[in-house]
This record gives C-alpha cells, structure tokens and sequence, in this order.
C-alpha cells in the first residue's frame, strides 16, 4: 500500500515534510501555508493560519484519480494538518486520500481536519482510508459543502484502528444537492468516537449514511449519527454494528431532527455479534475458527 500510494501521489508528506507535489493540467496543488500566503480568498476557509496540510483546487476536469499520502514514520510525532479541496462548477472528480503510519510501534499523534468544497453541479468520489499503528492516537474532523445539484460519494475506512480515534464529519447540503456517506472501523484495543452530521439545508437535498462497526480485543466503540432536516427533504440514517467478545462494546446513537414538516428523515440501528450457526457451517468446510470469524467480519464491513 505505501510503495503504491507514494507512486501516483500527487500531494506526498511524509511526518512534517512535504516530500512531493505533482501538478496536473487544470489543477492547483500547494501545501495549505503557501495557499494561505498566495490567495488571500482562502482564509474565509481556514479556521487560522494553517501549519501544514494541503490546499487542492480543481478548476478544469480531470479524467483519472487524484491521490494524497500523509505518512507517519519516526517516533513521536505530532502531525497537524489543515487540508482544503475545491471543485469548480460542473466537474466529476475522484479523488483518494490515504493516512498511515509505517508501523506499529511509533507512538504518533495525526490530527488532520478541513473542508471539501463541491460548487453548483460537481460531483466528487472520495475514498479515504487509514491504517494507523496500536499506540497512535488519531483526530479526523472534516466538513463538506455540497452547492446547489452537487453529489458526493465519500467513503471512510480504519481497517487498522490506532489506541485513541476520533471523527467528526459534518455535511451541509443545498439545494438539490445528494450525499451518500458509508463510514467503516474495523476496531481493536481502541477507543473509538464516531460523530456524524447531515445537515438537509434546503429543498429537494438528499442523504444517506451508513456506519458499519466491528469492535473486538477489548474495544469502545461510540458512534452518534445526526440528520437534521431544515427544508423539505430526504434523509436516512444505517447504523450496524458487530461485537466480537465479551471485552468489547459498541454504543450507537442515531438521532433526527426535523425542523420542517416536508422533509422525510428515518434511521435504523442495530447491534449484534457473530452467530454461532454461521462460524460452524465455515468450520465444517476447513476452516480455522480465526479464518471464519475475518471472513465474516470483511463481509460484514463491505459496503
């Protein structure tokens, strides 16, 4: 995963340096300090002058994926990150971002937040992936702005948890503008703490999220999953999620709320653990009780 992520990206850190950016046709690629000096327009986007992260800004349409790679690799660093995605008016973009630390013994902290701009009648397919090591501690917080007809297709994965993880990911959506979000956490000897926020802002605006959750080896895992209709609108909440011993917990909170009596919002939730009649049947056809149990699991996280 590293070699190839480091191949195709166009935005390369590696703990504070930025080891490569790699300009394409149509798009500006900065780190966040040199956006922050160069367009003064930026800064209504920051919270504060950023120290490090990316600033990305698709004006033209790009027809193959852009890719960024944040890298953890010596002892006890503290990355921070202010990051900054723009899509213009009427561009299909995809775009990867991918976060990991090298291994699992480096005792690093990555907090990385920002925001992600779709302008009127864009369309993004974002994947962000982390794999983060058994000490690390980990603050994700990102807010998205779908403009009017805009579409967001955003899916977020821990397939390897760190110590302590947050996130926090709020969408506002315009009018007409659809969102669909699918957050996944395969969880181990973690603390985990989902946030989540739709924010229907107005007419004919449309969402849906998914959560799928695996808590194992003694971990605590929250997630609380908020829709909030302010026009008429569509919205729903899919919580699951999946305990594998007796160490473990996982908490979902889904709640909806409606502000206008157009507007339709609904969720469903559910908690439950492998069942006994499946790891058995796996068992009869060679497979070890581990085996069964990751083949379950995977499939219980694919969405």
């Amino acid at each position: 995963m590293v070699m190839k992520s480091v191949k195709n990206a166009n935005y390369l850190q590696i703990d504070h340096k930025v080891k490569n950016i790699f300009q394409v046709e149509g798009v500006t690629i900065l780190t966040s300090p040199g956006a922050w000096e160069k367009y003064n327009w930026t800064r209504k986007y920051f919270s504060k002058k950023p120290k490090e992260g990316y600033f990305i800004w698709l004006k033209k349409q790009v027809n193959f994926p852009l890719f960024t790679c944040v890298f953890l690799c010596d002892k006890n660093i503290t990355q921070n990150l202010q990051n900054l995605l723009i899509i213009e008016k009427n561009l299909n973009i995809k775009f990867q971002g991918i976060c990991q630390a090298v291994n699992k013994n480096l005792l690093g902290v990555h907090n990385a937040g920002g925001k992600i701009i779709l302008k009127e009648g864009s369309s993004l397919k974002y994947g962000h992936f982390h794999f983060w090591g058994e000490k690390d501690i980990v603050n994700s917080c990102y807010e998205f702005f779908l403009e009017k007809n805009s579409k967001l297709d955003y899916v977020y994965k821990t397939l390897s948890a760190p110590k302590k993880l947050k996130i926090k990911t709020i969408f506002n959506l315009f009018a007409r503008a659809s969102c669909k979000a699918k957050i996944v956490a395969n969880c181990k000897r973690t603390e985990t703490e989902i946030k989540d926020n739709l924010i229907l802002k107005e007419k004919e605006a449309s969402g849906q999220v998914q959560i799928r959750l695996v808590a194992g080896k003694a971990s605590k895992v929250s997630a609380h999953s908020k829709i909030e209709a302010r026009a008429e609108s569509k919205g729903h909440l899919d919580c699951q999620g999946l305990v594998l011993d007796e160490g473990s917990k996982i908490s979902l909170v889904p709640e909806l709320l409606c502000k206008n009596k157009k507007a339709q919002i609904t969720h469903e939730a559910s908690i439950g653990r492998i069942s006994e009649e499946e790891l058995n049947y796996l068992r009869m056809r060679g497979l070890s009780e581990k085996e069964a149990t990751n083949l379950i699991v995977n499939g219980f996280l694919t969405l």
